[in-house]
């Protein structure tokens, strides 16, 4: 059984009626990979605890420990999680682990980190290491979203990036983002995928399309959106990483995808999704 330790929430904050961000404090013991995911336990009311997966968005090195969430109504867990306010207790798990994690990518020289929903969050603490951009000459962060609301969270995450006083000059010029919706106009329109297959996504980005000798990828969203995702990609040459510690030209979470084959109810489905922030 996974070990626990007991977080106190630092912060909340609602970024609309169906998203969510929050932090806690971080266990001194605590070490993962940007990119990994842990299991967030509450009480279910019973004496029991309700979990779920949810990646990680702070950076490995700081103090804290960051997480977005969808709200999903009747979910058995997201319901109490949305409820959550500073100093409340929240479990997390002692060991973090995942597959979007860069030591599971080939050498390239550009990086494009496809998400949709809140499959961003990974990705939030990918841009913010270091060794992202000692991998890669550019990172394109290219994500999805229904409304120009759920956009808010990624893009306070990038401007803080781009005005830290360390982090700022390596970002600028090397973080390239583009998000785009489905439901309301902007400045980009469409599904990630469709724009990623029609090859649009790098037309708009003003760069060539993906080249399988230098361009990596990693891919976070749903479950048909990951599996659209990994068709467009295997078509344009770019193979998979085919398990843990075997380098590929992309990688998915594969513990989300997986573990989403049983058909449950749907809000309970849908809820196991946000948590692992496939949403």
């Amino acid at each position: 059984m996974a070990s626990y330790t007991t977080e106190k929430i630092l912060q909340v904050h609602h970024w609309s009626d169906r998203l969510f961000s929050f932090s806690t404090t971080r266990s001194q013991g605590l070490r993962f990979d940007s990119g990994q995911f842990v299991m967030l336990g509450l009480d279910s009311g019973d004496g029991r605890r309700i979990s779920r997966a949810y990646s990680i968005a702070s950076a490995n090195y700081e103090d804290h420990l960051e997480f977005y969430s969808i709200k999903v109504p009747g979910g058995a867990f997201t319901s109490r999680l949305q409820s959550i306010a500073t100093d409340d207790a929240l479990q997390v798990s002692a060991k973090p682990t995942g597959t979007l994690v860069l030591r599971d990518l080939k050498p390239g020289r550009r990086l494009f980190l496809l998400a949709t929903g809140t499959g961003v969050a990974p990705f939030m603490s990918l841009i913010r290491d270091p060794e992202t951009y000692d991998r890669f000459e550019h990172v394109y962060l290219a994500r999805g979203a229904a409304r120009l609301a759920d956009l808010a969270y990624a893009r306070s995450v990038i401007d803080g990036l781009e005005a830290d006083p360390y982090l700022g000059e390596m970002v600028r010029g090397r973080l390239h983002d583009y998000p785009t919706t489905t439901r309301e106009p902007s400045g980009n329109r469409g599904r990630l995928s469709t724009l990623t297959e029609s090859d649009k996504l790098f037309d708009d980005l003003g760069i060539e399309p993906l080249d399988p000798a230098e361009d990596r990828a990693m891919v976070c969203g749903n479950m048909r959106m990951v599996a659209d995702m990994g068709r467009i990609l295997e078509a344009k040459g770019l193979a998979a990483s085919p398990g843990i510690g075997v380098p590929g030209d992309y990688v998915i979470e594969r513990a989300f995808v997986e573990s989403s084959a049983p058909k449950p109810r749907a809000a309970a489905l849908t809820e196991a999704l946000a948590g692992a922030s496939l949403a």
